[in-house]
């Protein structure tokens, strides 16, 4: 299992000097020439270097490279590597398998903590998982936070609740008969310290075994209010996993907190969203293969490539949507799918620009600044700012220009630990193909 990188120590005074920094805050602009110390794992002064106080200070010279926010990734799945399927494997059978004794759920865990290690070396330093093998998340959470392994920060569910025939039943997500069933698993999460509840509501593109039925509604409503009710007693929020309008209302009605992915939107699903309250989570990434890659590069069926169609412009039109009409927006990437790497997620920020017609700078602040806010920890992390975690990464050119700029960071900051040197191995297929769209 990879070893964790330095750990700073509570005293230890780091100066990042000569930087571009981008704050992560909306409308954010390069303050050229500036500095950011940090002590222990936190930051204590943001200033121009010639005027900041270096006083037993490390320093790393940047020279002109561009300083910013760790990204943070709101819709994770630790158990997946991404990997191009030329057909559907049986998920259920596979996990089932893996998890079946102590040495094969070993094996399973540190493949698991490794795609932790990948996601931080990318440049994501904060990760929200929306669904894994049972209690991983949150183990591999605790041991990356307490230094014994290189992780982000990770706000985990650990396995879902879906049904069954469900999305991700009886991988990710256990399926639940009845709604003590689904009762109990919230139970579980809390006893495992999960951060928040996943529900799978409807299907998913592979799911769906005709045209047009993407999405297809698997949960009883009174099952989404029933867990929605004791999560929040609890002090749960809870993340649904929804690909179609009838969804989308069942999810919204029934008191969720985020909506994954989404669907095209209705005067009704918006007044729903203004209302109560959710946040929109934007996953462009897992649908793009299915829908605009030739088939012959997909190895999907006409069926499966007419409802990825269907769901990737769906979430695009939800996205737009919600900002035209003031509903939050969050970004993840829904990383785990085929063909959707752990190390990847800075090209959602170029999809959420390039599809939904956001600038280079909003979608750095949704993936840094904004995200945090939703995600709950806006006061711990997201910006570069005095008091806030050195959650940080460094890049040779200016995203605000190219968000490709965020491809390979330089070196990766977390929590003070500094990575001089991250080390990602990339899928060259993967890479060929999905440049293709940027």
């Amino acid at each position: 299992m990879a070893k964790a990188a330095f750990i700073a120590a509570p005293n230890q005074r780091t100066a990042y000097i000569n930087a571009n920094v981008l704050d992560g805050t909306e409308g954010m602009e390069p303050l050229e020439g500036y500095a950011v110390v940090v002590e222990g794992q936190r930051i204590v002064e943001v200033a121009p270097t010639g005027e900041a106080d270096f006083a037993g200070c490390e320093l790393v010279d940047l020279k002109g490279a561009y300083l910013l926010p760790g990204l943070i990734n709101m819709h994770v799945h630790l158990a997946g590597n991404g990997k191009p399927q030329k057909k559907q494997r049986d998920n259920e059978a596979l996990v089932k398998k893996v998890m079946a004794n102590g040495f094969t759920r070993a094996i399973a865990y540190r493949l698991v903590a490794e795609y932790a290690r990948l996601e931080l070396h990318s440049g994501v330093t904060t990760i929200r998982t929306v669904g894994g093998l049972g209690d991983f998340d949150t183990r591999v959470r605790d041991a990356g936070a307490a230094g014994k392994l290189d992780a982000p920060r990770i706000l985990a569910a650990n396995q879902g609740i879906s049904v069954p025939g469900g999305h991700m039943a009886g991988s990710v997500a256990i399926a639940a008969r009845s709604i003590p069933e689904a009762l109990a698993q919230v139970d579980v999460a809390r006893s495992q310290g999960a951060d928040l509840i996943k529900l799978m509501i409807t299907g998913g593109v592979l799911d769906a075994k005709e045209k047009g039925t993407p999405g297809e509604l698997k949960m009883d409503p009174a099952m989404v209010r029933a867990v929605c009710d004791r999560a929040h007693e609890l002090g749960f929020t809870v993340a649904a996993h929804v690909e179609s309008t009838e969804g989308v209302r069942v999810a919204l009605e029934g008191g969720v907190d985020s909506i994954e992915h989404g669907a095209a939107p209705t005067d009704q699903i918006m007044g729903l969203f203004k209302k109560n309250g959710p946040f929109l989570c934007t996953t462009i990434s897992p649908a793009l293969p299915y829908a605009l890659f030739d088939r012959s590069v997909s190895c999907a069926s006409e069926v499966e490539q007419y409802n990825g169609n269907m769901v990737f412009e769906g979430i695009i039109a939800n996205s737009k949507a919600a900002l035209e009409q003031g509903v939050p927006v969050a970004l993840g990437n829904d990383v785990g799918c085929p063909w959707i790497a752990q190390y990847d997620f800075w090209r959602e920020l170029r999809y959420f620009e390039k599809y939904v017609g956001v600038s280079r700078s909003f979608a750095l602040h949704t993936a840094t600044l904004r995200n945090a806010q939703l995600a709950g920890v806006g006061d711990v992390t997201g910006s570069i700012e005095v008091g806030k975690d050195a959650d940080m990464i460094v890049v040779d050119a200016n995203p605000l220009d190219d968000l490709c700029a965020l491809r390979a960071p330089r070196h990766v900051i977390h929590r003070g630990r500094f990575i001089a040197k991250p080390n990602v191995k990339r899928n060259a297929v993967v890479d060929r193909e999905l440049d293709k769209f940027l």
